[in-house]
């Protein structure tokens, strides 16, 4: 499956607007989204908004909530749907012990309830905050002691992955057949490229192999920031090959709220291509 993006959308809102609407009820474990009146009009829209949600729950040191969202007067375009669905279903499995939205308009609870029907998830609709937030209150905390995650790979893996074409200025990343299950996988993966860089002292285009790579919700965080920043670092373009639909899919929302090309190709033959054009200055 291949999602195609107009390139042209723009998210209508700001960090700073979205920031306004995310609350914490630390006594009852909740995390409450306000999305009341708003419009999301685009794809760019609500991946700003769930970059922003989960940016929130990460600075909290917390990974678990439950998580009460307030859809009155909301008003989601069709062509932001599929954002959507795609983001929350994948911030529910990373994060939620429980979700439950109340006052939602009747276009929206139908398009909500056959979300649920597709998705096999329960929509938990209620009539308003107070029952909803009761409901959650009945739920069971999912919380124990910390999470520690215990690494799949090592750094010298990831090195090993990695090799440069010092002529073509390329550097190849061989991520193909790697899962990222959660940060701790994630850091291991960048903490060898930003050594190997630093090694170099050199900026690089980056050629990415992503056969039968899987990133998993909880990681996504993660290997969102820890992408940009090496990029910001050490880049002078990335190319991206081979990935599956469902990697594809999430590397094409998330490039819409930060700012950057998805530039993905089929094959590392079309990916060299896209590394020539750009040397050559072809946007």
């Amino acid at each position: 499956m291949s999602l195609t993006l107009d390139p042209n959308a723009a998210a209508n809102l700001t960090a700073e607007a979205i920031d306004a609407r995310i609350s914490f009820l630390l006594e009852d474990q909740v995390l409450e989204i306000d999305l009341s009146d708003l419009t999301l009009g685009n794809s760019a829209d609500v991946n700003l908004l769930y970059d922003r949600i989960e940016t929130k729950i990460a600075a909290t040191g917390e990974d678990l909530w439950f998580f009460l969202i307030n859809y009155k007067g909301t008003r989601i375009e069709p062509g932001a749907w599929f954002a959507h669905s795609r983001r929350g279903k994948d911030l529910n499995l990373a994060h939620s012990m429980g979700s439950v939205r109340h006052d939602a308009c009747d276009e929206t609870r139908r398009q909500i309830e056959r979300n649920a029907g597709t998705d096999n998830f329960d929509p938990n609709l209620f009539a308003d905050r107070g029952e909803a937030l009761d409901h959650l209150r009945r739920l069971p905390s999912k919380r124990t002691e910390k999470i520690i995650h215990v690494p799949n790979y090592t750094v010298n893996f990831f090195r090993d992955r990695v090799c440069f074409d010092e002529e073509a200025h390329i550097m190849e990343i061989d991520l193909s057949q790697v899962t990222l299950a959660h940060s701790r996988d994630v850091n291991d993966c960048y903490d060898a490229l930003d050594a190997l860089i630093a090694e170099t002292g050199l900026k690089w285009y980056f050629l990415i192999n992503y056969e039968n790579t899987k990133i998993f919700p909880g990681a996504w965080v993660q290997y969102a920031a820890r992408g940009k920043a090496l990029n910001e670092a050490g880049s002078l373009g990335s190319v991206r090959y081979a990935p599956g639909s469902e990697t594809e899919t999430d590397i094409r929302l998330r490039a819409e709220s930060g700012g950057f090309r998805p530039n993905i190709r089929n094959t590392r033959e079309e990916a060299l291509e896209r590394i020539e054009e750009m040397k050559r200055g072809e946007s």
